[in-house]
């Protein structure tokens, strides 16, 4: 034995010695350094030591150099029970270290001591695939390259397995896991992804379909073979191929696909009763339509698919309260024929208009029959088997669940008038016996009728500005103006916005109006009836508003063919008309392609006009600076700035239409929140409409939330049905 110190025998110690090593240990909370027998064995005894006292002494021991993170405090037990080597002395340090809540990183030719939530931001070892890992407790990073299963499904199995203050991530680009552990939780896991990234336990089985359709006994199967709620572990899965009336099968296992097949194998039987009668119920599509399509499919005649004229027809679009609408909005005859606008020519493309060939119906051949049921839109199909499955296969590819299309328009006006005058005009009258007089009247300056206040019409007031004048008071208390100067600036702004959207399905027309229905008087004549006169008007009516018809079409690519008709008209009161009034149209008819959710500008106008008028004294005003004193000059320009634009924007789900819906209804109704009245004591507030709040597309109160009435209580006893109390017995 080697002779100690002082300071490295301070507290005493306890020593085991064994046939290879000797460990010398402190039991008070510094610790002694390591001193190993010559076979290089040790037996570690820590009780209650300062942690980083411990950690020096396995470094000496182990010849590793250990960097100790600051926030790594406290104390620590270690205690072998037998000599352990090197290796297991590091072993067992990243062990005790990992309970107390610190992790060892390993790095090139050191380690590092670090708090556990802190070691997977370090330079920690990284394994990828089979190669060989550290072992231990250890944090290493590991990467796992998937073959069959892919990686996100992996993670939620695995996440639990992790520590917390570990991580795992997914890579979808090349389906791989990246998961930083603990070494010894690694090769745990290692083993668990390799049982479960196994390929699938059956291949994909084509079953022939005899006597059924493949795509009702897809449907039937599909529906029976559901899995439990709570994962698809035992799903199966059935699609049909309608050319070959089969079904493709996929299985998760054995079992589950023999069961399929069991199924399948009883239901594609013949049926027992004689017969080729088929009732076909459509979910999407219209039988009236498609009953069309397929006798044209039937027939092998074209013209049987033909749509007819009334579908499409924006003149003729809309029935019951809606027809009725329309032709209060234009009750003009040859507007209502012809589908016009707000008064105006209307649409003249045929996609908007529906001029189209009114087709006759085609008939069922000698192949089938076919007769659509509108009521329960469905299809009766009488045909031979082999027939009806051609037709079936039709069938499902027509009838799906057509996407709409919502369409926001923009309709914005901008526009500034300025406008200046400035004018001196002159007016005198003698006081003679013969009265000698002169004025200068301009006729831009007619408001102020110098003359009118010259010969003393008291009732003539100046006109709007600044007019400024120099009288004189004539004998008879009248005045006698001499001069008056007129100056006047004005400017004048405009801004209108109007933004119609709508919903439509797709190849369908949409048509929305916003106006009113104003009077014209195109003629008046009086009957004379013995001595009296009868006046009599005759009065047509012109629809003024904004007028908006979209046709979109959405192709397979993604864009949208969009056949538009816009018109926005209104009443000029800028301009007086003694013969009636007079009506300003903006009108636009194009068809352009638009991608989906992409704003497109359909067309505008952008014009600039101006004025300059002067009026002038001949001779007087071309003095240079006095003859500004003759002239009255007027300045004005007007600038107007319209531009539309069309948003189109594809539904294709049910969600996609409930959060739009939802977008625009919680604007509307925090509009309404935003003007109700404040409740004064003068005015207290009377209420106001508000439409109700809407949770997960449902209203929670208001007028658009109806109590679901209660079912019908059935009678206890035969004297209830009579009014009478059913008897309650007591136990």
């Amino acid at each position: 034995m080697k002779t100690h110190t002082a300071s490295q025998t301070k507290f005493p110690a306890l020593r085991r010695l064994s046939a290879a090593a000797l460990l010398c240990c402190a039991l008070a909370p510094a610790a002694a350094p390591v001193w190993a027998a010559p076979g290089d064995e040790a037996a570690l005894n820590f009780v209650g030591a300062d942690i980083e006292s411990v950690i020096k002494a396995v470094g000496h021991y182990t010849n590793i150099t250990f960097l100790i993170d600051p926030r790594v405090k406290g104390t620590i037990t270690l205690v072998s029970e037998k000599s352990v080597s090197k290796s297991q002395a590091f072993s067992l340090l990243t062990s005790a270290l990992r309970l107390q809540g610190y992790a060892i990183v390993s790095g090139d030719g050191y380690a590092k001591v670090v708090p556990e939530a802190e070691a997977k931001l370090q330079a920690s070892p990284t394994v990828i695939g089979g190669q060989a890992a550290p072992k231990g407790d250890q944090v290493v990073t590991q990467v796992f390259h998937l073959n069959h299963e892919a990686a996100s499904n992996l993670v939620t199995v695995l996440r639990p397995l992790i520590t917390p203050n570990n991580t795992i991530n997914a890579n979808p680009g090349n389906n791989s896991l990246v998961i930083t552990d603990y070494a010894d939780n690694l090769k745990r896991l290692a083993k668990i992804i390799a049982s479960l990234d196994a390929p699938s336990a059956t291949d994909l089985d084509v079953i022939p379909v005899r006597y059924a359709i493949a795509s009702d006994l897809a449907a039937m199967v599909n529906k029976l073979m559901e899995s439990t709620p709570g994962g698809d572990a035992g799903r199966v899965t059935v699609m049909s191929d309608p050319r070959t009336n089969s079904l493709v099968l996929r299985a998760p296992s054995v079992a589950r696909a023999n069961l399929a097949k069991s199924l399948i194998t009883k239901l594609d039987q013949p049926t027992t009763q004689l017969g080729n009668v088929h009732v076909v119920y459509l979910k999407n599509a219209e039988a009236t339509k498609l009953a069309e399509t397929l006798r044209a499919v039937i027939s092998g005649d074209t013209s049987a698919g033909g749509q007819t004229n009334n579908q499409g027809s924006l003149s003729q679009q809309g029935s019951g309260a809606a027809g009725a609408g329309q032709q209060s909005f234009g009750s003009n005859t040859q507007n209502s024929s012809t589908g016009a606008g707000l008064g105006q020519s209307g649409p003249t493309n045929p996609a908007l208009t529906g001029n189209r060939s009114n087709q006759q119906q085609g008939s069922g051949g000698a192949a089938g029959f076919i007769q659509a049921d509108a009521t329960t839109n469905t299809l009766i199909i009488t045909a031979p088997d082999a027939v009806y499955r051609n037709l079936r296969a039709v069938i499902d590819q027509l009838d799906v669940r057509r996407a709409q299309v919502y369409i926001e328009a923009l309709v914005v006006e901008v526009s500034a008038d300025k406008a200046a005058e400035f004018g001196v005009q002159w007016a005198g009258l003698s006081n003679g016996k013969y009265r000698v007089g002169g004025a200068t009247s301009f006729q831009n300056g007619t408001g102020n009728n110098l003359v009118g206040l010259a010969t003393g019409n008291g009732d003539v007031v100046p006109g709007a500005g600044l007019t400024i004048g120099v009288f004189k008071q004539l004998a008879n208390g009248k005045l006698g103006l001499g001069a008056v100067a007129h100056s006047l600036e004005t400017a004048g702004g405009t801004n209108i916005l109007s933004t119609p959207n709508m919903i439509t399905l797709d190849n369908e027309v949409a048509t929305i109006r916003v106006g009113q229905n104003v009077p014209i008087l195109t003629g008046s004549f009086t009957t004379a009836t013995g001595s009296n006169n009868n006046p009599f008007q005759t009065v047509d009516r012109k629809d003024v508003g904004l007028l908006l018809k979209v046709r979109p079409q959405i192709s397979e690519g993604g864009t949208i063919k969009l056949a538009i008709y816009n018109e926005n008209s209104s009443i000029d009161t800028s301009v007086k008309d003694n013969n009636g009034i007079v009506l300003k149209t903006r009108q636009l008819e194009s068809n352009v392609i638009a991608d989906d959710g992409q704003i497109i500008v359909l067309g505008g106008l952008i014009q600039d006009d101006a004025d300059d008028n002067v009026e002038k004294v001949r001779g007087l005003g071309d003095i240079p600076i006095l003859g500004n004193l003759f002239k009255y000059q007027k300045r004005s320009r007007s600038k107007t700035n319209l531009m539309v634009f069309l948003r189109p924007q594809v539904i294709r789900t049910q969600e996609q239409s409930n959060s739009l819906t939802g977008d625009r209804y919680d604007f509307i109704r925090g509009t309404q929140q935003q003007i109700q009245p404040t409740d004064t004591i003068l005015l207290p507030d009377l209420g106001q409409p508000v439409l109700p709040g809407v949770v997960n597309g449902q209203p929670t109160g208001g007028m658009l939330a109806r109590p679901v009435p209660l079912a019908p209580v059935p009678a206890l006893n035969p004297g209830a049905a009579s009014g009478q109390q059913p008897e309650v017995k007591q136990q």
